[in-house]
């Protein structure tokens, strides 16, 4: 097992290396120059080539990618030429609500589709097997910011029961935190627990068809123990790249969500930041967020190990 892990994380290194460069490129041929858009329409053509050549926009691309690259293996992330503000600490001010709002979001989408799914797959044909087919077909059918508009409407407008808008840090309290990315965290999760809900059913089915569960079954196992204890691990592993797909598309995804409800996330900032032609937080953010979503699929991919012992056994052969 190992021997996998540092396989797998030697192999990390080109997949940010390939995403690193795309990074740049897109960003280095985007129209625009930061320096005019600083200045405004009344600066000068000296004014502008002075703050390209302090910003280091005077660089060529293939010596500015391998400033940058260094910079960054250093923790170095740059200045927003925006906002004259270390772009590292912007990304630590945004990145937490964001990824609050995923981990919030992604509880909730287990919490609600994990049972359910075992429920259809354990009820195949019967009312309730269908009623949850026809939730998770709702789930994937319903954009967030409409089930978002209807949560602010019905839960923060009318019953009061939750903000309309903002964002309560953890440092403020863990309720206030909770209350304040309730809403936002179901929005944002109820689409991902319905691609949840079919995974563990269809996994699950396949799995209880099996010859070793009919032989459990015949020799007398409960089926609480039959479903909980043998078929749901070996159902798990395409659960998990479900799960872990889902958490990458909810830290990606939530722009929209975070811009309804106030949350002052990474997508926010990103946003503002291309307007602003601010290439260096726009560069910073993709390559972090990228990154993370690597570290995401490895996490998935270990806990493949632990959820199918012979998962461990094919890596280690």
């Amino acid at each position: 097992m190992k021997k996998y892990i540092v396989q797998r994380l030697l192999s990390v290194l080109p997949v940010l290396l390939i995403v690193s460069v795309v990074i740049f490129s897109l960003t280095y041929f985007i129209p625009g120059d930061p320096a005019a858009l600083l200045l405004g329409d009344n600066a000068t053509a000296e004014d502008i080539a002075a703050l390209r050549e302090r910003l280091g926009l005077d660089i060529p691309p293939v010596p500015r990618y391998f400033n940058w690259i260094i910079n960054m293996f250093r923790g170095d992330f740059g200045i927003s030429v925006s906002r004259n503000t270390p772009v590292a600490r912007m990304i630590s001010s945004h990145l937490g609500p964001t990824l609050s709002l995923s981990v919030y979001s992604m509880c909730i989408a287990c919490i609600a589709a994990l049972p359910l799914g075992m429920l259809a797959a354990r009820k195949k044909g019967t009312p309730a097997d269908q009623g949850v087919s026809v939730l998770a077909l709702l789930g994937i059918s319903l954009p967030s910011f409409l089930l978002g508009l209807f949560l602010l409407v019905t839960f923060a407008v009318k019953l009061r029961w939750f903000p309309v808008a903002g964002y309560k840090p953890l440092s403020a309290g863990f309720g206030a935190h909770i209350r304040s990315l309730t809403l936002p965290a179901v929005a944002l999760g109820f689409m991902y627990a319905a691609l949840l809900m079919r995974m563990t059913r269809a996994s699950l089915l396949e799995t209880l068809s099996s010859d070793y569960v009919r032989m459990a079954k015949a020799k007398g196992v409960g089926e609480f123990s039959l479903v909980g204890k043998h078929a749901l691990r070996n159902a798990l592993v395409p659960v998990l790249t479900t799960l872990g797909q889902s958490f990458i598309g909810a830290l990606s995804g939530a722009t929209v969500v975070e811009s309804m409800f106030g949350v002052p996330g990474i997508g926010a900032l990103v946003v503002s930041s291309i307007g602003k032609r601010d290439f260096q937080v726009v560069q910073g953010v993709v390559l972090l967020i990228a990154l993370i979503n690597v570290v995401i699929s490895l996490i998935v991919d270990l806990l493949y190990g632990l959820a199918d012992p012979r998962v461990r056994l094919s890596a280690d052969a």
